[in-house]
Order: structure tokens, then C-alpha cells, then sequence
């Protein structure tokens, strides 16, 4: 058995819409590139879009570089392809992510995880991703962290 790396790894968790998931990644980008270790949290709607419209190897991370998912509660969509009913997320995330979310970080933290996979140090989230926080609080994990 693998000791578990201490490499800073931070949890990033953008609101599910175009314009906060990019610049939330291109932060996941650039602290990867200082050595941290990356989790990017996608809601299943959005990890299946992006794998649709940019193919699975989108999603192939790097090493040290890892995407995960968490349901946003909403029903399938008729159209995959469509916008999701903003209101209708919003709601959603409010009332059903925080129990799946501590589920990924309890994931994250247990040592039947990869060797290389380091302790979640801090919790990077859009700010009207309040259940990130909630459960954040619950396992100990607040961030920032000074190695974060």
C-alpha cells in the first residue's frame, strides 16, 4: 500500500453554465500547472453534454488532473441538448446536491483511493453553490487552506 501524496488538492465546483464552468477551469488549469492536484466537479447534465459535443477524450484528464460528477436533481431532459430551466437547477442544486457532493469528498478522502491521490485540502465553489460549503463544513474541509 501506496502513503497518500500531500500535494495541495483542491475541489472545484462551478455553477453548471457555460460562463462560470471556463473560468472555474481555466483556474483548475493554471493551479495545475503550480502542482496541485485537481478534482472539477461537472453535474452529470453537463459532463454528458461536453462528452457529446466535444467527444470522450475531452474528459480524459491529466495525471493529477481528475473530473468527477454529482446529479443536479433534475429530470432528464426530452432534448439531451437543450438548455436546462434555470429556476428549475437552481432549486435543485439548493435542495439535492449537498448529500452526493459530501459523498465525493468522503470518496476522495478514503484511503481505498488511488496512492496518488491526495487529501482534499480545500473546497473552490461559484458562490450560489452553497451545499459545497455545507458539506465542506461537515467533513472539516474549509477552505481556503493555506496550501491551497
Amino acid at each position: 500500500m501506496g502513503t497518500r501524496t500531500t500535494k495541495p488538492h483542491p475541489v472545484l465546483v462551478p455553477w453548471p453554465a457555460q460562463g462560470h464552468v471556463n473560468p472555474v477551469m481555466r483556474l483548475a488549469v493554471l493551479l495545475h500547472s503550480r502542482g496541485f492536484h485537481i478534482t472539477f466537479v461537472h453535474t452529470v447534465f453537463n459532463y454528458n453534454h461536453l462528452i457529446r459535443s466535444n467527444g470522450p477524450d475531452s474528459v480524459n484528464g491529466l495525471p493529477g488532473f481528475r473530473f468527477e460528477t454529482i446529479p443536479d436533481g433534475t429530470p432528464p431532459p426530452s432534448n439531451p441538448d437543450a438548455t436546462q430551466d434555470v429556476p428549475l437547477v437552481c432549486d435543485s442544486l439548493r435542495k439535492n446536491c449537498q448529500a452526493p457532493f459530501k459523498e465525493l469528498l468522503d470518496r476522495l478522502n478514503n484511503n481505498a483511493s488511488p496512492p496518488d491521490l491526495p487529501p482534499v485540502s480545500c473546497i473552490i465553489a461559484d458562490g450560489v453553490m452553497n451545499f459545497a460549503i455545507r458539506a465542506a463544513e461537515a467533513l472539516g474541509v474549509l477552505g481556503p487552506d493555506p496550501s491551497c
